[in-house]
């Protein structure tokens, strides 16, 4: 397995790059999103994943670590391959992928080419309680650890409290979105309670 490439830049094309490493010319398919992050700089270093196949061996580039396990968790899913994943990733970063995923929103998943309603539900189906347990949901672009352990916490409470998962993630994200986040802990279930 060849886990990263570093070396100098040679092509840079939306789909793929060449990237040269001591005299050997490797291309990388890259996604979009990956694209808008390699700079036109001549040296790079790119997380890498081979895919082999009976008639070939292709190589997948990705800007971040975080790309990269996204696009191991999407090709993990029966019925997607990795030039899916690679389409998926083009239309949406990994984080607002991972919060679609996580909030089983099968319609924003169904808005990206190539994906159905049953990939959608195959997807939120296989990856909600991986991504869940993953942590570190993306809220503005930035990862809010802070933020999400406190829904966390408010999640077990209620769910200690006998109220049925899917009933409390919606009463807290509702207390949420109504108090802009500036909520503690104790108010947040207070609000959710009052919300289921």
């Amino acid at each position: 397995m060849i886990a990263y490439l570093k070396g100098k830049l040679v092509h840079k094309d939306p789909t793929h790059l060449v990237i040269d490493v001591n005299g050997v010319g490797y291309l990388v398919h890259i996604s979009l999103n990956t694209y808008s992050q390699v700079k036109d700089t001549e040296d790079i270093k790119l997380s890498t994943y081979l895919h082999v196949r009976e008639d070939a061996q292709i190589l997948y580039g990705f800007g971040s670590e975080q790309e990269k396990s996204m696009f191991q968790n999407l090709i993990s899913v029966n019925g997607i391959g990795p030039n899916t994943a690679i389409v998926v990733l083009s239309y949406m970063p990994p984080g607002e992928l991972r919060a679609a995923i996580v909030r089983e929103d099968a319609a924003t998943l169904q808005s990206i080419k190539g994906i159905g309603g049953k990939t959608a539900q195959r997807l939120i189906l296989e990856l909600k309680d991986k991504l869940r347990k993953d942590g570190g949901e993306e809220i503005g672009g930035t990862i809010a650890p802070a933020y999400n352990k406190m829904k966390q916490e408010a999640l077990t409470a209620l769910m200690t409290l006998g109220i049925a998962r899917s009933a409390a993630e919606k009463s807290i994200d509702s207390a949420l979105k109504k108090s802009g986040n500036s909520l503690t802990l104790e108010d947040l279930v207070k609000q959710a309670l009052k919300n289921s």
